[in-house]
């Protein structure tokens, strides 16, 4: 009977602790299924018993405790832990900052052409080694035999040869050459209904994509309202190069997700976003293509006539790489046919680069370089200035 009394009260006892870990269990498994993180596309927000999303907050499936942050706490935590945005650089005095690179890669020009000036006797021979050594600086065949000419009479004229009065003279008449004449400002000004438009536009592989990302920030510098236009739909993460370019000034990109969209139409949708934004510009990075592809070169006309539709293009800038030399006069002269190029942006010019080239796409095209490209940083882009120009040669 005691024994049969024990196995009872034994059995009762198993029971009430078994009955006691039910509750905790069942709590610990609903907890299970609570998010830890933020929902992204592929983890939509449940729903709730009346078939509505569930809060837009989504961090609980059940069972949400009274003490979540409300949405708003939530919004500043975010605002803090967001990236800081970059300042570019004062665009003022950017040539002047970067003259060292120029003059490095180009002091074979100034130098050379001021060591055979300053020579005691100038004869026949010289006169062949300073016209050499313009053409080896892609200068062109015709500014060479113009500044040559002028040279001769001058040095005949000044008597003496010493090196101030050489360079002096040099100075001047490099400074011709290069033509601080030409209007090389950028149509950036906003209009009283609309952004000012730009284009750019290349063949493969210049740095389009990254010019327009350091012109992004040459703008944001000068307090200009920019948006991005991610036209390159053909190349792999065009789009994403731009748009990163972009958010590290708080410049906003329009692009397509589609791959091989109609870049017609996302510069359209990127112009008609910066007029309904109220913005300063609106700059359009357009895909690369060889000049002699007629279709590729048809479709750049294209895009332009589309944007125009809404507003007028105020500025096309060529990107020409500046060690192609000789061959960037051929790509300017086709692009220019079709777009009606505005202005020059030559990069590359802290490399292999001859000066030179500035001068020969002027003289052919009759279109200013505006801006180069002097490194990889990102504020290597300058607005172009003749005379500091000409002094990095000379330096």
């Amino acid at each position: 009977m005691n024994e049969t009394l024990a196995i009872i009260l034994t059995i009762v006892v198993g029971l009430a602790v078994i009955g006691g870990f039910i509750p905790v269990f069942l709590k610990a498994r609903r907890n299970s299924q609570n998010y830890t993180g933020p929902r992204d596309a592929n983890d939509p927000a449940p729903l709730d018993g009346d078939g509505s999303a569930a809060s837009a907050t989504g961090t609980l499936l059940e069972d949400r405790p009274e003490t979540i942050a409300p949405a708003s706490e939530a919004a500043v935590e975010v605002a803090e832990t967001a990236p800081e945005l970059e300042k570019p650089l004062p665009v003022e005095g950017r040539l002047v900052r970067l003259r060292a690179r120029l003059s490095k890669s180009n002091n074979a020009l100034g130098k050379g052409l001021l060591a055979l000036l300053a020579r005691d006797t100038i004869d026949e021979n010289v006169w062949e080694e300073v016209e050499e050594t313009l053409l080896l600086a892609d200068i062109g065949t015709d500014s060479t035999m113009e500044l040559v000419d002028t040279l001769r009479e001058r040095v005949k004229v000044l008597g003496t040869r010493s090196p101030e009065h050489v360079q002096a003279m040099l100075r001047e008449e490099l400074i011709k050459l290069v033509d601080p004449t030409m209007d090389r400002s950028l149509n950036i000004d906003r209009h009283d209904d609309r952004p000012a438009v730009l284009m750019v536009v290349g063949v493969n592989g210049v740095g389009k994509t990254t010019t327009v990302g350091k012109l992004a920030r040459v703008l944001v510098a000068e307090d200009k309202d920019v948006l991005l236009g991610a036209a390159d739909t053909f190349r792999a993460a065009a789009a994403e190069q731009l748009a990163t370019w972009g958010a590290r000034v708080g410049v906003p990109t329009v692009k397509s997700d589609v791959d091989g969209a109609d870049p017609a139409s996302v510069a359209f949708e990127a112009v008609k976003a910066g007029i309904d934004q109220e913005v300063d510009v609106v700059m359009i990075d357009t895909a690369g293509r060889l000049q002699n592809k007629v279709g590729l070169m048809d479709e750049l006309g294209k895009v332009k006539r589309v944007i125009e539709k809404q507003a007028t293009v105020d500025e096309v800038l060529l990107v020409l790489d500046a060690t192609t030399g000789q061959n960037g006069l051929t790509q300017a002269k086709v692009f220019s046919e079709v777009v009606n190029i505005t202005g020059i942006v030559l990069t590359k010019l802290d490399g292999t680069a001859k000066g030179g080239i500035v001068v020969a796409i002027q003289k052919t095209l009759g279109v200013p370089v505006k801006l180069i490209g002097l490194g990889e940083g990102a504020d290597d882009l300058a607005p172009f200035d003749a005379e500091n120009f000409v002094d990095a040669l000379l330096s």
